[in-house]
């Protein structure tokens, strides 16, 4: 009999299904309390085939996906109120925050996916599998509050794209965004692929809208070049500083942690040590190369507000219908409305990620799988009780603090999904051969302080009133 390959499981794996493509006992489980655990997305889980014998080009093709995917969360509503005020108020200098945080997602993501592969449990699964229970659930009350804030993000951006685009009512526009567990559930009875290449098109139509929007604004390309290079006047500045907190803070999603350590399993590798080291050096391209696409988002709005707005009486622009408003004297119709297609874009892509990540948490903190449409429709509810209240008796005003008021809650959770994350895979026992190397302990724990440091400052500002 053959050896198995990617292409064709062996008869164990037909009879166990997708558990039986876990690590098998002894391989990096010394560390863990539990052998085996059933994979979250179980339908999902090794479903997508790598060619046996490809070339690095067809292999790479097979990995892509994932890491668009979880682009998504770096370039969604909650992040462009940030970039938009950065640009508007000091130009192009604070693009090299943008690219700095950029290169944290890019680290983050890559111990998300490692973890994922090399162990075949997710975030959640690895903490309700290393922490006492009372711990497990306090992390799980806090990962659902984030993905609640974050789908309140996505809730308010789409609700006033469809204001800006077809006169909407928020209250009806809020409603209205609701509609989507429908796509959700055509999408993933259709397969991962389908759902990967759905989001790849609403992230390609918000690139090519910055892509536009870039061209016909004009910026200098000199001052891009040097706002790429870190400067004291941000730190020496407190108003450049403040905003360039609120950048980093608003970047790393810490749903997308979950979501990227149980999608990367999607693939079907040999899970073997071989087959691991292959899927983690594919998944990291893939991730890398999306998270640049998310760079460029980001970057474009910054340059965008920078070239329209800087040094004219519109330099304090911060709402994002204030920013379309001004774009059609500024850039034109076009430029606006393309700038409203791609916010709608952006809310829409982040909400079907959201539920996978909402999915993901359920079933790896509780093991309690719910229905796809009923789970989205769960955390819809959440996120669209308060936008409709707050809409309805605050309008524009209110939607926008309720969008601040979110990114907060993020930036609080952030923490208890880095450190754990940093801790598991910087264990031997439970990564074997793939744990961080010393410098990539160094780093990562850096980064994990770094964050901690940086949210608990953004919290104490905002409390305090600044």
């Amino acid at each position: 009999m053959p050896p198995p390959t990617a292409t064709t499981p062996p008869a164990s794996e037909v009879a166990l299904g997708a558990a039986a493509l876990l690590p098998a006992p002894g391989y990096a489980e010394t560390g863990w309390r539990h052998a085996v655990q059933v994979p979250t997305l179980a339908e999902s889980n090794a479903s997508v085939r790598i060619p046996v014998g490809a070339g690095f080009f067809r292999k790479l093709l097979a990995f892509t996906g994932p890491g668009i995917m979880v682009s998504v969360g770096y370039m969604d509503p909650g992040n462009w109120a940030t970039d938009l005020e950065g640009g508007a108020k000091f130009g192009y200098a604070l693009l090299s925050v943008v690219l700095i945080s950029n290169l944290l997602a890019i680290l983050l993501q890559h111990l998300a996916l490692k973890l994922g592969v090399v162990t075949g449990r997710d975030l959640a699964q690895a903490c309700r599998d290393h922490f006492s229970k009372p711990v497990a659930m306090v992390l799980w009350v806090l990962c659902e509050l984030a993905i609640a804030a974050c789908d309140l993000a996505e809730v308010i951006g789409s609700a006033i794209a469809l204001n800006l685009l077809f006169g909407v009512p928020l209250v009806w526009g809020v409603v209205i965004t609701g509609l989507d567990v429908l796509l959700i559930l055509f999408l993933q009875n259709k397969g991962f692929r389908w759902l990967e290449a759905v989001v790849a098109v609403l992230v390609g139509t918000i690139g090519l809208c910055f892509l536009y929007q870039m061209v016909v604004s004009r910026p200098e390309v000199f001052g891009m070049i040097a706002g790429l290079m870190p400067t004291p006047q941000i730190v020496v500045n407190k108003g450049m500083l403040y905003i360039a907190l609120g950048i980093l803070g608003a970047t790393v999603m810490p749903h997308n942690l979950y979501l990227h350590s149980s999608i990367a399993q999607t693939r079907a590798y040999e899970r073997s040590e071989d087959g691991r080291k292959m899927a983690v050096k594919f998944a990291t391209i893939d991730s890398t190369v999306a998270l640049m696409l998310a760079f460029f988002v980001n970057a474009a709005i910054l340059v965008l507000a920078a070239a329209a707005f800087h040094g004219t009486p519109n330099a304090g622009v911060t709402e994002l219908e204030d920013a379309h408003k001004l774009l059609t004297p500024t850039l034109g119709g076009l430029s606006a409305t393309l700038f409203a297609v791609a916010l709608l874009a952006s809310g829409q892509s982040s909400t079907l990620t959201g539920t996978l990540a909402g999915q993901i948490v359920m079933e790896g903190f509780l093991r309690i799988r719910l229905r796809p449409w009923l789970r989205r429709l769960i955390t819809r509810s959440v996120a669209i009780v308060p936008a409709v209240v707050v809409a309805a008796c605050y309008g524009k005003e209110g939607m926008g603090k309720l969008l601040i008021l979110s990114q907060v809650v993020l930036s609080v959770q952030l923490s208890f999904a880095v450190v754990p994350l940093v801790m598991f895979t910087g264990d031997r026992a439970k990564m074997g051969g793939f744990v961080n190397g010393r410098a990539m302990k160094a780093v990562a724990w850096g980064v994990a302080v770094f964050i901690a440091g940086l949210n608990g400052y953004l919290v104490v500002r905002l409390f305090g009133g600044e």
